[in-house]
Parts: C-alpha cells; sequence; structure tokens
C-alpha cells in the first residue's frame, strides 16, 4: 500500500510541531514559514498555516459524537494500545475516550479521538484483523 498525503490548516506552526513530534512521536521532514510536512507512520501529513480554523460538525456514530471531518491511521491493536496508554499518561483531553466501537459486528475496532493543538480532530483506530476494515457481514 502506498502513502497517503493529507494536508490540513493549523493558526500556529509551532504548538503544531511540538504536538506532532512530541505527543505523537512524528518525524517531521521539510518546513518552511507556512507549512510543516510530518511523516505520521509512514504517511505525509502536511500542517499548513491559516488565519483560523472552522469549528468541526459532529455526527452520531455508535452512541459517540464523532467529529464529521478527522483524520488519523489504522494501526495495528499492539500499536494502538500503546499510543493510547501514551496519551493517557501525557494526560491529553480526549473527545471520545479510548475505547471499542461496535461490539460483536462487522467493524468491532478500538478507537480514540482527540484534537491537536489547532482544533482539528484526529482518530486512531485498531482492528483485530485488516479484513475488518471494510466488513459489511
Amino acid at each position: 500500500m502506498r502513502p497517503f498525503h493529507l494536508a490540513f490548516p493549523v493558526d500556529d506552526l509551532e504548538k503544531t510541531r511540538e504536538f506532532y513530534t512530541k505527543t505523537l512521536g512524528c518525524k517531521e521532514g521539510r518546513s518552511s514559514d507556512r507549512w510543516i510536512d510530518f511523516d505520521m507512520f509512514g504517511h505525509q501529513v502536511v500542517a499548513h498555516l491559516v488565519d483560523s480554523i472552522a469549528i468541526a460538525q459532529t455526527n452520531p456514530v455508535d452512541g459517540d459524537e464523532v467529529p464529521a471531518s478527522h483524520f488519523g491511521v489504522i494501526l495495528e491493536q499492539e500499536m494502538w494500545n500503546s499510543l493510547s496508554k501514551a496519551l493517557k499518561e501525557s494526560g491529553i483531553d480526549f473527545i471520545i475516550e479510548p475505547h471499542t466501537r461496535f461490539k460483536g459486528e462487522p467493524g468491532e475496532q478500538s478507537t480514540m479521538f482527540f484534537l491537536d493543538p489547532c482544533g482539528n480532530a484526529l482518530e486512531f483506530k485498531a482492528f483485530r484483523s485488516d479484513d475488518m476494515i471494510f466488513a459489511v457481514d
């Protein structure tokens, strides 16, 4: 599978740099005074400096109000557990606490949501197997 590319708005590059490198452990790539590339688990995500950021709307999913605009990575379960533990220990404020969604159903998954320092919603999730990612039955 090839890496994906995602660009997202931020209103503070220094807070963004610290969060993505120190809190999430992303490696920093190229940058300028208006943007920063990050290696997020092998994918290229780019923070672009903007004047203001719109507040995300939510959508109900399995009992949670999920930010309609969000991004993240599907991790292997062990990596998800490690990241979840590290984020809890860091004192991060979760929008949606780490838990299992769709228990006993197709697509059962571990999930967690939190905001970066500029208000962008991130979701990290894990499935017991990759076959479950697009499961419908």
